[in-house]
Order: C-alpha cells, then structure tokens, then sequence
C-alpha cells in the first residue's frame, strides 16, 4: 500500500545527506584564470584570452558573488531543516571550483552517507544546467571508485523552476521593483524576463525527447514562468504590464546561433517604441552572481542610462527562506516517492511538476560521457 506523505512529514529515509551542486567562481585575483580555465576545459582556449573573458571578474576585484550566496544558501537550508525537525545534513559542492564537487562527495562517504540527494542551482532543463552536473557527478563517483571507497547512490531532486517556493519571491521581486520606479512611468512599465542565452541546438534539444524542438523545454519552462509571474504581478496591482522573454550573457562564436534577443538589443527596441520603464527579472538566475551583476546591473544598467530609460532590476531567490522551504519540500516529496508513496507535488503554471529521473535523451551530451541521476546512468 502506498505510504501517506504526511504519515511521516519529516522522514528523509532513504536519504542520509543533501549536496547543494553548484557552479563556482573565483575567490581572488589570481583564481580568474584557473577558474576559467576550469569552465572551458577542452576548448583549447589561449591564457590571454582567457584574461580577457575575464576582465568582468577583475572589475569586482575578481571575486565571484555566488560562493558566498551558495554559502548563505547553505545556512538557509540547515536552518530551515532544523527548524522543522528534518535531520539531514547539507553538504556543498562545485563544478569548477573549490569546495570541488568529488572532494565533498569524498568527504560524504568518508563521513557514512551512502543516499544522497542532489540540489542544482540551476532551476531549468538544459544540457549545461542539468545534464553537465549529471556528467560532473559521474566523473567524481568514477574518481571515488578509483579510490576503492564506496559509492554513494545519488538523485537529482526535479527542476524547481515552477515551484511556489521559487516563483514567490521573484514575483516580491518585481512588486518592488515597479515600486521603486517613478510613479509617471510606473503604469507603462514593461517586463524583460531574462535568462542565459544557449545556442539554438542546445536549446532545440533540451528536456525529454518528447519536448524536443524549437527552443526546447528550455525556452518553453521560461516562458511559463514569466507567464505565472506577470499573470500574479496583474493580479496584485491591477495592471497588465508586457512582456518578452529574452537572453543575457552569450559566450559562443559569433557564427553559432544562440537564443535572442539580448537584453541591451530588447532596450534599445523598447526606448524607441516608446516605452517609458524597464523592470528586468532575472528568472533563469537563482542568485545574484556574476552574470546578473555584469551583465545586468552593469551593462544593461549603462545601456538604459545612454539611452535615458529607466530601469530596475528586480531581485533573484538568493537564500530567501520560501525557497528553503520548497527544497525541504522537494527533498520530502522525493524520499517519500522513493518508498512507494503517493504524493502531491505542488508547481504552477501549465506545465506541472517535473520529472524525478532525466529519461534517455533528455538533455543529450554535446559527446559521449556517462551521467549519474538518470534513467542512462551507470552508477544506478
């Protein structure tokens, strides 16, 4: 008989630890280039260039925002957790930089945990925000089996971008945002939801094969969330504000084809269409790192003022607790499912939960690599 999921609200078994998966980014200086050199390992890209790519770093005295932010992320997480009685300990690991994800995995086993459930900091379906972290996992169970030391089994909780715990604080976000600009232009303020550009391919092929083409379910899951978001900002302040979906931070050869348009383009399009404000959300963005603050606060912020626009940004989730809350939930909801429960998943928009284990195909490898936490992964 399936388990009731409020028979037991805070049971993580079969779980006995959560990892909170994360990017990484330079600390100093002198980690900008190692760091990079992390991101496009393969790439054979020169140093100098890479110094280049990095100036955006060096600007902040080449410190990333995001260590800190998954720091106090962390801290969000375990004070939710104690707070409502779940034992379960948070460790944090990263992509491409220190703590590195295979050293904490080390450190977990090293420690007795043996199930453990992963949390990205990446909301979306995409090959570099889902698919990569599967592959980064893979690489460190192989290290560890190496090692001769155990393996741990690993679940990816599901994409959260629809979840009320997430989408609620980012609709708070534009509340104040739109509070903040002048009351004259306030009214005519329009929305540009912004997420990281992807090359068109990537995007085509993102999510399960079913969800396949143009734009993939990654474009697709944006959409909805900009949706539910303007829909709740209308409903608060009785206003229909437009909006448009649109792409920040595109790295690639100009030759490749990536989403658009970029956000600088969209205020330009708008300044001459007319429109009095601005308000840009980062939506694809869980916390204010690096590429929200360069690519946002700093190169559109210049873009609005040479154009006289204004424009706000509005706030990312950060550590805000609702957001705690919902990966508490999800963590539940998943240990739950894991011993035959039925349960109810909450998300919103037209798109429903998603799924817990990434099919065959979903999200396909730019190559050949193994990936844990899915439905292909060699390390069931």
């Amino acid at each position: 008989m399936a388990e009731q999921l409020d028979s037991a609200p805070c049971d993580p078994a079969p779980y006995d630890a959560l990892l909170l998966l994360s990017f990484g980014g330079p600390e100093g200086p002198d980690d900008v280039v190692p760091f990079l050199e992390n991101v496009t390992r393969g790439r054979g890209i020169p140093k100098e260039r890479l110094k280049e790519v990095g100036r955006h770093y060096f600007l902040f005295g080449g410190v990333s925002p995001i260590n800190d932010q998954n720091r106090a992320l962390l801290e969000a997480l375990r004070k939710d957790f104690a707070g409502a009685g779940l034992e379960l300990p948070v460790y944090w690991g990263n992509r491409n930089w220190a703590p590195y994800v295979t050293d904490t995995l080390r450190e977990m086993v090293l420690d007795g945990r043996r199930r453990v459930a992963v949390l990205a900091t990446s909301a979306y379906a995409s090959y570099s925000g889902c698919r990569q972290y599967r592959e980064n996992l893979a690489d460190a169970l192989s290290a560890l089996e190496a090692e001769g030391l155990p393996l741990p089994r690993i679940d990816k909780l599901r994409h959260y971008f629809n979840h009320p715990g997430f989408i609620g604080p980012m609709v708070e976000g534009v509340l104040k945002s739109l509070a903040d600009l002048p009351e004259e232009v306030r009214a005519g303020a329009h929305f540009a939801f912004t997420t990281h550009s992807v090359p068109d391919a990537a995007a085509d092929a993102s999510g399960p094969v079913a969800e396949h083409g143009e734009g993939g379910a990654y474009v697709q899951q944006h959409l909805d969330v900009a949706r539910v978001i303007a829909d709740a900002v209308r409903e608060e302040t009785g206003i229909e504000h437009p909006w448009q979906l649109v792409y920040q931070s595109r790295s690639g050869a100009p030759h490749i084809p990536w989403l658009e348009p970029d956000i600088c383009d969209h205020l330009e399009e708008l300044h001459g269409a007319g429109v009095p404000a601005v308000v840009m959300v980062p939506i694809g963005f869980v916390s204010d790192h690096m590429e929200v603050l360069y690519d946002l606060d700093t190169e559109a912020a210049a873009k609005a003022a040479e154009l006289g626009l204004p424009v706000r940004r509005s706030a990312t989730v950060g550590a805000d607790p609702r957001f705690a809350a919902a990966v508490r939930e999800m963590v539940l909801e998943r240990a739950a499912t894991e011993r035959g429960a039925v349960v109810e998943r909450c998300a919103l928009g037209a798109l429903g939960p998603s799924h817990d284990l990434c099919p065959i195909g979903c999200c396909p490898a730019r190559s050949e690599r193994s990936a844990a936490a899915g439905a292909d992964s060699p390390y069931a």
